[in-house]
């Protein structure tokens, strides 16, 4: 049976995109589907491209992964294509399927949803400045998402940033404070001691300030679910627990992995050697930001070669 143009079209389009992707050292292939297709024609096609796929269509998904193509879930809601990319190449990156740096050349429906009729390509340094507070709704914790949001604003600051021209990692327990304060003990001086809960919140921009000063200095923060600094310079000294964690991440990342583990907290670490910010729950990385020379974007829409520290 002959394809139909839309089935060629989207082959042209993808001849296309692997000839731009090609003349890039690290270009990827980005194809953002509303429709099922021939897979078999498209990895011909990708002429040993790899081509990634982002859809929310079961049928799509099914069909792709029996070919061996990498797939990316989008929820299904009714979002812009911009927001569907920015979901896409955030969770590529955070699967390790795309490096940070790397350009992608992306496909998609941009007029009518059964044929693809667009190709753009798209920088990450740009993409990954844009968080989807959906990705912080999707954690299982009673912290509030707007102290999810201070926390995580900070930190990717704080790896953005350095302190003074140097790079700078720290840690914060975000949730269950109480029992976090238990499972640490102190580091040294806690600079938060004897304020009152209104000079220790987070929504005082004094607060995060100071708390960047803090920050090159051993230990981790204690922040409450309504965002008090409850503790500084806080050394983890909880149970041993049994972890999986990706070669090259250093024992912050394991402090905070065993935290987020034996408490109901959320841990969020930022790497001293390359100042990502990795979000820990239940002993896993949920989420992970890469650092911007811009300050990061919130949209209000529904393993690494040397250790990190």
């Amino acid at each position: 049976m002959p394809q139909s143009s839309t089935k060629q079209d989207l082959l042209a389009f993808i001849d296309s995109a692997v000839s731009l992707a090609k003349s890039m050292a690290s270009g990827h292939v980005l194809l953002l589907l509303e429709y099922d297709t021939d897979w078999g024609h498209v990895l011909d096609h990708a002429r040993g491209k790899q081509i990634l796929v982002a859809t929310h269509l079961k049928t799509v998904i099914d069909r792709a992964t029996a070919s061996s193509i990498r797939v990316i879930e989008l929820e299904r809601t009714d979002t812009s294509i911009q927001d569907q990319l920015t979901q896409a190449i955030l969770e590529a990156v955070a699967n390790e399927w795309i490096e940070p740096g790397a350009p992608v050349v992306a496909i998609y429906s941009g007029f009518d949803e059964e044929s693809v009729d667009s190709i753009s390509l798209i920088e990450l340094n740009e993409r990954l400045g844009k968080l989807t507070a959906r990705d912080l709704k999707k954690l299982d914790t009673t912290v509030p998402l707007e102290t999810l949001r201070l926390v995580v604003d900070l930190a990717v600051e704080i790896g953005r940033e350095g302190r003074e021209g140097k790079p700078v990692g720290t840690m914060f327990a975000v949730g269950d404070h109480r029992r976090v304060l238990e499972e640490s003990q102190p580091g040294g001086f806690d600079f938060v001691k004897g304020y009152t809960r209104r000079e220790r919140s987070l929504a005082d921009p004094r607060v995060r300030e100071n708390i960047k000063e803090i920050a090159q200095l051993d230990g981790m923060f204690v922040i409450a679910a309504d965002g008090t600094v409850e503790g500084s310079c806080r050394i983890i000294d909880t149970t041993p627990v049994q972890l999986t964690m990706t070669t090259g991440l250093g024992s912050r990342h394991y402090a905070a992995a065993a935290i987020s583990k034996n408490t109901k907290a959320i841990a969020v670490v930022v790497s001293m050697s390359s100042g990502t910010v990795r979000i820990f729950q239940n002993g896993e990385v949920v989420l992970r930001i890469e650092p911007l020379r811009r300050a990061m974007i919130w949209r209000n829409f529904g393993s690494d070669s040397t250790t990190d520290d």
